[in-house]
């Protein structure tokens, strides 16, 4: 049977959970069903949830936490993320404590879905960079600042052996900065990077504006040669997301960025969970890379939810696999955890640790692709500032986290 089962973690009294489940299934299916004709029951049959599994999992407080897993049929929704998301969650969210962990979807229904078109392997193609972490940062302070200074910050970045570098999340569409100048200037700049040192930097633009007017605006953004694109995805929605995979006259990679998804994540007992929302979500509907707070910076998140997000973006299913990108307070001094905890297919992500560098957003750019050299040849970071005077400047300003045996 194609259908979607949704794992749910409750709070409530002990014994009321399998109420609880089954008062869900019904509310959010056929509505009820005992009260029913038997006439009735059988033509509805097909269309009512069904209960799998009620597990009461320990004391959180003075409640009881439970996992609870309802089955919905696919006969009772279209094949979009929105109606799988309304049936599963619609009404339920404004229901007390209670959050989705997962969801599962049919093999039948999984075949409507996109995934990435590019993923892990393919940016490795496009950068020809196999055997390590890719290196990514991000433009600071280029609110209110003009093409010249943008420029300058992004040369200096792929001087510094940066592989990626994306717009922050809050330029939008302005006088100073114009979306197209940004990708044709852009390109120039990049284009001569490579032609002097052979290093390939690719550059995502911030695609913003109504939601009407972005699948054109990408259109255009790939006819001027957009590298790839920056999308705040979860303020305007996974289907658009989905939508922008899935029309070939964009085919560029998609960078989903996290702002907002914190209304839906933070809480512990409302909302969404991290690996759901960040990772599997995500994948399914075509990010070519998941931006998600590390769990080591200025906005860490948890480990576990960190990790749960990395599994969900990379564990081997019939979707081309997602780059994890932890985020936020990355320094050159946390490279050997962050290659531990996220491997070699991951993306270091950094702001304030490329451009604080004392040698400017070049040094800072240096001083990571020494790190990762350094772990690589499995050496301590103190060894490899021995070598490398980048490296060692950064260590000399932010320390560093190695990994503990």
């Amino acid at each position: 049977m194609s259908e979607v089962i949704a794992t749910y973690s409750v709070l409530g009294k002990p014994g009321s959970f399998e109420k609880k489940a089954e008062g869900i299934a019904l509310g959010l299916t056929v509505g009820t069903w005992t009260d029913l004709p038997q006439l009735d029951q059988r033509q509805l049959a097909k269309y009512k949830g069904r209960v799998i599994s009620v597990e009461e999992k320990g004391y959180a407080g003075n409640k009881v936490n439970a996992l609870i897993k309802i089955a919905y049929p696919a006969l009772n929704f279209s094949a979009d993320l929105p109606a799988i998301l309304t049936t599963v969650f619609g009404k339920l969210s404004l229901d007390g404590e209670i959050k989705l962990i997962d969801l599962e979807l049919s093999k039948e229904l999984r075949k409507l879905f996109p995934g990435p078109r590019f993923g892990i392997q393919g940016i490795r193609e496009k950068l020809d960079v196999y055997d390590r972490p890719l290196v990514m940062s991000i433009f600071k302070g280029v609110i209110g600042r003009d093409m010249d200074f943008l420029l300058e910050q992004l040369k200096a970045q792929a001087e510094g052996g940066i592989d990626l570098v994306k717009d922050d999340e809050i330029l939008f569409e302005n006088p100073l900065t114009p979306f197209t100048s940004r990708i044709v200037e852009g390109r120039k700049i990049l284009s001569k990077v490579y032609e002097e040192t052979g290093h390939q930097t690719l550059y995502a633009v911030n695609l913003t504006g109504r939601t009407s007017e972005l699948r054109e605006k990408a259109k255009r953004a790939r006819e001027l040669g957009a590298d790839a694109l920056l999308f705040n995805v979860f303020t305007y929605g996974l289907d658009v997301l989905q939508e922008l995979r899935e029309e070939s006259e964009i085919s560029l990679p998609l960078m989903a960025h996290p702002a907002y998804s914190g209304a839906f994540t933070s809480s512990d007992v409302y909302g969404l969970s991290h690996g759901l929302l960040l990772g599997k979500l995500l994948r399914v509907a075509g990010a070519d890379f998941s931006l998600f707070p590390s769990p080591y910076g200025s906005v860490a998140l948890e480990k576990g939810a960190a990790l749960e997000i990395k599994q969900a973006l990379t564990e081997e299913n019939e979707f081309k696999t997602t780059f994890p990108v932890p985020s936020a307070g990355i320094h050159p001094g946390l490279v050997p955890v962050l290659f531990n905890d996220f491997g070699t297919d991951s993306i270091i992500n950094a702001g304030g640790g490329v451009h604080g560098h004392p040698k400017g957003a070049s040094g800072g750019g240096k001083a990571f692709r020494q790190a990762i050299e350094t772990v690589l040849a499995g050496k301590s970071l103190s060894e490899g500032a021995d070598a490398h005077g980048e490296l060692r400047s950064a260590l000399e300003l932010w320390g560093s986290l190695e990994v503990k045996s």
